[in-house]
This record gives structure tokens, C-alpha cells and sequence, in this order.
């Protein structure tokens, strides 16, 4: 599973207390949003990712563009940046360069820079109200690298180049978020965010990639390495680039499924491990926090994150894991701020207001204790979710969020 951020550069995140469920929350949301100070999101975040209590929680927001596009028609703004800015985010995101708008064939398949063909896909569906949404996606087409039966036949592969991008925005990008006030957060989608196991995937096919793993270990190592020496290469550029404007790097992989790890313990301090310490030490080098979002059941990987030196362990999803979301806090709590825990898998899309504030305050009390806990949904909250779930929601975050 993919985040799939709005389609402008910029991505904001701000939230704000949602007063009326009906149709005049805006305003009250506006008016909370203005009265704090500029910049103190910003410190609110930088406080709460050192695991130490800021003046209350801080409040990310993740959703698709379908979501965004029908929270800004209900709160009468213009863009996502209008309804995060209404809700009251503190944290805003930014894309670096990366794969340039492509014109898919007649079938909808498009090919992005490192030769992974992909496939728009719309799905068409019905909230509990009964109300239509509509939902496009961008699904795996083609792996480049499925047919590759040797070290040499990957050597071969046209792997991207960082030095191609041009990084000439990226100064700008991060001084339009920091003037704001906002926590600046660098991190794209899909293959333009830092990857391991993801990246394998697409590139050879998952039941391939995680073939090789056992079957032929120097072939998912030679993948590895191309992409990892990618990354690196591409994040130097882009830390550089930003001149000390980047507040924290966001990577993103899953490494687990519904019910347990992708891979095991051994597997991987073998061949992920000594990679994901050095993409958090390059980000740290810059004086720059590190985030990584990981889907499905990983805690018996957290210990290996924190070890490696990542600083925020983003989407804890709660339908995986929320048995043990009380461990990892006592555990990590004092090196590992904790982002998510909000179940977007069932009860945001069926649940009702209540039970959405119920959920929220009982994650609140758990994850947000002494701070180290950043509100937001596990993923992205998708067009079956009520809209009025999605304003109980922030709400709930507004009212459970001072300690």
C-alpha cells in the first residue's frame, strides 16, 4: 500500500477543532487556526519528535485526492492546502524532484523512472449512507525486472540517475512551508519516497523479490544495493539542496503484512538494516529528523528501527498492532516519537462520530502520554469514509489533544 499524496508539490497539514458537524465548521476551525502564534506548530512538532511534551499533541491529516476534493466543497475552501489549513495541520509536505507528468497509453499504463510500468485503476463504490465515490489509484503493471535470472542481467538494467533532477526548487519549497510556520517534511510518493523492500517489489515482483530473498540472496542484494546507492545519492542532493530548511525526512516501506512481518528478524538485519541506519544517519549529518511509515504488524521490528536511529515510526495500524501499541510506548517512548494509530480499516468508514472520538481519545491516552505522539490515521483516509466521520475525527483530535 502506496501513499498517495495531493497532486500540487506542496502538501500541507494543519487541524483545527471541527465545531459544527453540520456545515459551519469552517469557520470555527479558521479562527482557532489563526489564533495561534505563527511558527508554533513548527516547535510543537520539533518538541514532540525529541519525545519530550509540547502545549498539545500535534495533528498530521493523510487522505486521497477524491477526500481532499470533497472536504474542500463541504468547508467552502479551494484545495487541500485550504481544508488542511482549515483543520489545522501542523505539518506541511513536499515532493523533490522525480518523475515528471507522463501521458499513459490508450490502456492507462505509464512507466516511471526506474522502468516500473504502472496502471491507473478506478473503483467505484457506495459509503454506508449509500452515496457514490469514486476512487483512482495507480496499480502495478509491469515488472521490469521479472524475467532477470542473474547478477549480470539486473547490472544491466537502466537503473535512474540522481544527478538528472533538478533540485533548483527545493530551497524555495522548504522557505515557503518554514515561513508558514509549519514543520517542513520531505518525501515523495510511491518510488520517489526512500525505500527497500518496496522498491524490490516493484522491480522484480513480490513473490519474485521475496523468492530471491531465500532462493537466490546475491540477486535481491545486487537490487538492493542499486536502489539504496540511489537513494542516498538522491537524498544528499535534495538535503543539500534544501540549505537546512528540511525538518524531518520521510521514508516509507511496508515491511508488514495484516498479521505479521514481511520478513523474518534475521532476514532483516541481512539485508535491510545496515541500509535503513544509513539513510537515518545521512538525514541526522544534515540535522534532519527521520520518519518511516511502514504498513501491517512490524513490532517485532521496532527495536531494529530504533537501533538503526529512526526518530518517528509512522502508521502503527491499529488492526495489526493496537495490542501492542502500549508496549511499544512503554518500551521506545523516551527515544521513538510514534505517529497514526488511527484505523481508517473500519472504524472511521463504519463506524459512527462517537465511536470515531472514542477511538481517538483511547489512542490518545496510550500513545499520547508525556508526549512523543503525533495524531494522524494510519493511512490515508479513503472516499468510504462518512464525511461527518471525517469532522468527528478532527474534532476528536482537537478536543483529546491537550495534556
Amino acid at each position: 500500500m502506496s501513499i498517495e499524496l495531493p497532486s500540487s508539490e506542496i502538501i500541507g497539514k494543519k487541524t483545527i477543532k471541527a465545531a459544527s458537524l453540520a456545515g459551519h465548521a469552517h469557520n470555527a476551525l479558521a479562527a482557532r487556526a489563526d489564533a495561534e502564534a505563527p511558527g508554533e506548530s513548527r516547535q510543537r512538532v520539533l518538541t514532540t519528535v525529541s519525545c519530550t511534551q509540547p502545549d498539545r499533541i500535534p495533528i498530521d491529516f493523510w487522505a486521497v485526492g477524491e477526500v481532499y476534493e470533497s472536504l474542500a466543497k463541504h468547508l467552502g475552501v479551494s484545495d487541500a492546502e485550504g481544508v488542511l489549513k482549515a483543520f489545522g495541520v501542523d505539518l506541511r509536505y513536499f515532493r523533490g524532484p522525480g518523475l515528471p507528468d507522463v501521458t499513459p497509453d490508450e490502456d492507462g499504463v505509464f512507466a516511471d523512472h526506474w522502468g516500473v510500468w504502472r496502471r491507473y485503476h478506478s473503483i467505484n463504490g457506495k459509503c454506508r449512507d449509500g452515496s457514490p465515490y469514486t476512487w483512482t489509484s495507480k496499480h502495478l503493471a509491469h515488472s521490469p525486472l521479472a524475467n532477470a535470472e542473474s547478477v549480470a542481467d539486473i547490472e544491466k538494467h537502466a537503473w535512474p540517475d540522481a544527478s538528472k533532477w533538478d533540485y533548483s526548487r527545493v530551497k524555495s519549497a522548504c522557505k515557503n512551508i518554514r515561513d508558514k510556520g509549519y514543520a517542513v517534511v520531505f518525501g515523495g510518493d510511491r518510488l520517489d519516497r526512500t525505500s527497500q523492500l518496496k522498491a524490490g517489489m516493484y522491480l522484480r515482483g513480490t513473490e519474485r523479490f521475496v523468492m530471491d530473498l531465500v532462493l537466490e540472496p546475491e540477486i535481491a542484494e545486487c537490487i538492493l544495493r542499486h536502489v539504496a546507492d540511489y537513494y542516498m545519492d538522491y537524498n544528499f542532493r535534495v538535503f543539500e539542496a534544501a540549505q537546512g530548511g528540511i525538518d524531518i525526512f520521510f521514508m516509507g516501506d511496508d515491511m508488514g503484512t495484516q498479521n505479521s512481518t514481511w520478513v523474518s528478524l534475521d532476514m532483516y538485519r541481512s539485508f535491510f538494516k545496515k541500509r535503513f541506519a544509513e539513510f537515518n544517519e545521512l538525514a541526522h549529518d544534515f540535522g534532519i529528523k527521520t520518519m518511516y511509515h511502514t504498513c501491517g504488524n512490524v513490532t517485532p521490528l521496532v527495536g531494529e528501527f530504533v537501533d538503526a536511529g529512526l526518530d518517528i515510526l509512522q502508521s502503527l495500524q491499529p488492526a495489526s498492532m493496537a495490542d501492542d501499541f502500549a508496549k511499544i510506548k512503554s518500551q521506545y517512548g523516551r527515544h521513538l516519537c510514534l505517529q497514526g494509530g488511527i484505523d481508517i480499516q473500519n472504524v472511521l468508514p463504519n463506524g459512527s462520530p462517537d465511536d470515531v472520538r472514542r477511538h481517538v481519545r483511547k489512542t490518545a491516552e496510550i500513545l499520547g502520554r508525556d508526549g512523543g505522539y503525533i495524531f494522524c490515521t494510519a493511512h490515508n483516509i479513503l472516499p468510504d469514509t462518512p464525511t461527518e466521520n471525517v469532522l468527528a475525527l478532527v474534532e476528536a483530535y482537537h478536543s483529546f489533544a491537550r495534556y
